[in-house]
């Protein structure tokens, strides 16, 4: 009994013992794995750091071209007619004759209308007896004067009451041929309102005369483009109307005065319109020819980089990316001209400049870049940027 007493415990004890080692063990063992773990990723950075440090970088480039560039300023304008005019009688009266039909086409000096004139004919005709009878006075007058009948004054006055007949004569004529509108140019005319037998006053409308034989174009450019813009610089038009038919046409005026509320220049061009395609008040998309260059040179916008107030690009001479400062002209399409600092045939960084840290960096070409892997064009749709 006594040896089974013993027997319990010891056994309790033993167990108790190898629990607490084991449960030892554990908590020691995944200490020795997560030491090397760590170790392992800090020699996997030491090295990345070493392998990035000598890595070259990779840049996209393209080749400095040479295109002809457009300088233009786009705008909007409206067609006119060469000549237009309302015509519109000088004196009073009713309508007698009509001798045009709507639309149609008149020419110079034709009559378009004929006011009833027979009050006005009979004070011509009345002007003309009382001129006759005071011509035939003055003859005898003269004669009695020089055979010293009637005094000088006499023959003077006779004279005078011959002019002022004359005048009178003259006016009667002038009021019938206000009495008559003609044409004062050749045109169409437009569609009357008027009918005949209708009295109209003195100043009214009657019919529209248009001259499109030739159109005008007006439009306005801002005024920092006054000083340039010069008679006879090209123009091309866009018609809403006539859509993909382009008009040519040359500056025929620039109105010397800048608009104040609008700080715009204006500007007239004109147009041949022998087919009379282009009618007046249409609205007209304008584009400005200020110049032309035929071997610019551009690259793409992305290829400059600016360095505080300079622009600058990176230029690959030898394989080595180097910094070198240029000068830009114009934008077109995500195209820049430059005007110094570079040669056709240069090549330039377009992309990866964040990895070039200072002149002489050697870089590899991404693989598809090169020349000829960007072409150039020039846009000429576009507004110029300073």
């Amino acid at each position: 009994m006594d040896a089974r007493r013993l027997l319990y415990p010891a056994i309790a004890a033993i167990g108790i013992a190898a629990l607490g080692s084991y449960a030892y063990y554990v908590q020691r063992q995944p200490q020795q794995p997560m030491e090397q773990a760590a170790g392992v990723t800090q020699t996997s950075r030491s090295t990345g750091k070493a392998n990035a440090a000598g890595t070259t970088p990779t840049v996209d480039v393209a080749t400095v071209a040479t295109v002809r560039l457009v300088n233009d300023v786009n705008a909007v304008g409206t067609i006119r007619s060469n000549e237009s005019v309302v015509i519109r009688p000088e004196v009073s009266g009713r309508i007698s004759k009509l001798n045009f039909s709507d639309g149609q086409q008149v020419k110079r000096g034709q009559l378009l209308v004929a006011f009833d004139s027979s009050v006005n004919q009979a004070e011509v005709l009345q002007a003309k007896a009382e001129l006759g009878i005071a011509r035939s006075n003055f003859e005898r007058n003269v004669d009695l004067a020089t055979q010293k009948f009637i005094s000088e004054r006499a023959k003077d006055e006779s004279a005078a009451n011959v002019q002022v007949l004359e005048a009178k004569l003259a006016l009667a004529e002038a009021r019938l041929s206000k009495m008559e509108i003609r044409a004062p140019f050749s045109g169409i005319v437009g569609i009357r309102t008027v009918s005949v037998g209708d009295y109209v006053k003195d100043g009214a409308d009657l019919i529209n005369l248009e001259d499109i034989s030739s159109v005008k174009v007006d439009f306005r450019v801002p005024e920092k483009y006054a000083d340039v813009v010069r008679h006879g610089q090209s123009i091309e038009i866009m018609v809403d109307a006539l859509p993909g038919r382009p008009f040519r046409a040359k500056v025929d005026a620039v109105d010397p005065q800048v608009d104040s509320s609008g700080r715009s220049a204006l500007l007239r061009g004109r147009i041949d319109n022998p087919e009379g395609k282009l009618k007046p008040g249409m609205f007209a998309r304008v584009r400005l020819i200020l110049g032309e260059r035929d071997n610019a040179l551009v690259v793409p916008e992305e290829a400059i980089v600016p360095q505080g107030s300079k622009a600058t690009v990176w230029k690959i001479v030898d394989g080595k990316a180097v910094r070198t400062e240029v000068r830009t002209g114009l934008r077109r399409a995500a195209k820049v001209e430059i005007t110094q600092g570079l040669q056709a045939g240069d090549t330039v960084v377009t992309a990866g400049q964040i990895r070039l840290s200072r002149d002489g960096t050697p870089v590899k070409i991404a693989q598809g870049a090169g020349q000829g892997s960007r072409p150039v064009e020039a846009s000429a749709a576009a507004t110029p940027k300073s």
